[in-house]
């Protein structure tokens, strides 16, 4: 095989290095060394957390199977980052958390055994806010994350670690995962693609859970292109979690027409009101415009229980956060805090010890909303209003395909900024996707131009229940043709 320069090797897209390692144009270990050299290039973004061992030997034998004349897998020889909160067996997974630091996953996430019957090279493990909790990825026990384009900014979280990786070139595709937002928002303020599907679309069995109900892994890539590529290979039924959905799944790149001639767009009243206080409306209006100009339909139509999603995430997910993060007691697998002389005391001084503020802050608030005099105050009520919100949205798709809103407020904010000051105006920050994960709708976000900083801004894009296809067109000709 050839000796390939690295400008061969830089930028590639994940389809493109699928298409280029099947026909021998270059090979799995040259794009792996390449991308180790730029993980180290950029090791001041701690947006990396361990490489792994066997990610050379992993390409080495994806090689030789090329250089055989051997039938390669699906997706063979693509090397990915996961989020430090996926399961991969025998790897540390720490979820951003000193409390799980030298914890070894026992077994496979589901998404983990699907890529790599894929030929998915497994490259490294990224930072993540702790436990999946965050909007910047400055809460992580090792670190914050820095902004893809600069330092001074957040990298946007949880997911942060995945998205800087993808944009700077150190993977092919990243895994992240997506409870109120933690996918789309920093793969807007990175420049990139990230969808969070119907809620069941992918098994969670092997993620280490947050809030179980709103959960999803999905995908960080540089083109709509190849989020399709791997959300085909993710998504499915799986018996080992019995939320995950036995619809058929669509072979989603074939799904993208390049055409949106009479799509029916809605625009939510309520997101336009919200957009007349931010910096992001012209830009916001002008995409609107585009769209008219393309041949979509477009109407305003409204939500009137909107700005409820917001308190309604972080009431249940919070909720759903204290019960889940019973299990990281000090005794069973997680670190453990020293002279501890009784039960009550292990578990008091090791979550004291290890937990961080924002893991603390939350399960706090839940354990609040769960107890016995505001259960039906607040949890009950939020589940109410949940499906409430489901209902309205359910009667907006009848008549429209998609909805169209900014991801964020504007663009990245920078650091420490709001993780400290104030943490309630770093919730505000998710109002535009906690909406997708309440309902558990699809939605994408994708690129759309540059702020006022010179930074990206994003476009979320959702559609109706198991309408991917529906979101991946409209998404794919929005990035091809969008000026």
């Amino acid at each position: 095989m050839k000796n390939i320069k690295s400008d061969k090797l830089s930028n590639l897209t994940a389809t493109q290095i699928v298409e280029k390692i099947k026909n021998g144009e270059i090979s799995c270990k040259s794009l792996v060394l390449h991308y180790i050299s730029n993980i180290e290039k950029f090791k001041h973004k701690n947006a990396i957390l361990e490489v792994f061992e066997d990610a050379i030997e992993q390409a080495e034998k994806i090689d030789l199977m090329q250089i055989n004349g051997e039938k390669l897998p699906s997706l063979a020889g693509l090397p990915i980052i996961i989020k430090d909160n996926i399961l991969y067996k025998g790897k540390i997974c720490s979820c951003g958390s000193n409390f799980m630091k030298n914890f070894k996953a026992p077994y496979n996430a589901t998404v983990i055994d699907k890529l790599l019957n894929a030929g998915v090279i497994i490259l490294a493990r990224s930072n993540m806010d702790e436990f999946a909790m965050g909007g910047s990825c400055e809460n992580s026990a090792f670190g914050a994350c820095l902004n893809a384009f600069d330092d001074k900014y957040v990298s946007g979280g949880s997911s942060g670690g995945s998205a800087v990786a993808v944009a700077l070139d150190m993977c092919g595709a990243a895994l992240g995962s997506d409870t109120g937002g933690s996918i789309r928002q920093p793969s807007a303020f990175n420049g990139l693609v990230g969808i969070k599907p119907t809620f069941g679309r992918v098994s969670r069995y092997g993620v280490v859970a947050y809030a179980s109900s709103f959960d999803q892994v999905s995908p960080i890539t540089k083109t709509v292109e190849d989020s399709a590529l791997l959300l085909g290979v993710i998504a499915g039924k799986d018996l080992k979690d019995e939320t995950s959905l036995e619809n058929e799944v669509d072979d989603f790149p074939k799904e993208m027409k390049n055409n949106i001639k009479n799509l029916r767009i809605g625009i939510l009243k309520e997101i336009k009101n919200l957009m007349n206080k931010t910096d992001y409306n012209e830009k916001y209006q002008a995409i609107i415009d585009w769209f008219k100009k393309q041949g979509a339909v477009i109407s305003e139509c409204s939500v009137p229980s909107y700005e409820l999603a917001l308190p309604v995430y972080y009431t249940l997910s919070s909720a759903e956060a204290s019960s889940n993060l019973g299990r990281f007691d000090g005794i069973k697998y997680t670190n453990r805090a020293e002279n501890a002389d009784d039960m009550e005391q292990v578990y008091l001084k090791s979550r004291t010890e290890f937990l961080g503020k924002e893991v603390k802050r939350r399960i706090m608030f839940g354990n609040f909303v769960l107890s016995s005099g505001y259960y039906d105050a607040y949890y009950m009520k939020a589940l109410k209003v949940r499906k409430l919100l489901k209902t309205q949205f359910d009667k907006i798709f009848e008549k429209f395909d998609v909805i169209i809103s900014p991801t964020t407020f504007g663009e990245a904010f920078k650091l420490g900024e709001k993780v400290d000051k104030n943490p309630v105006e770093m919730y505000v920050e998710d109002m535009f996707t906690t909406i997708a994960n309440v309902i558990g709708n699809p939605a994408i976000s994708v690129p759309c131009g540059t702020g006022l900083n010179g930074l990206p801004l994003g476009l979320q894009i959702i559609s109706n229940d198991l309408c991917e296809s529906t979101l991946y067109n409209v998404a794919d000709y929005f990035m091809k043709n969008y000026k």
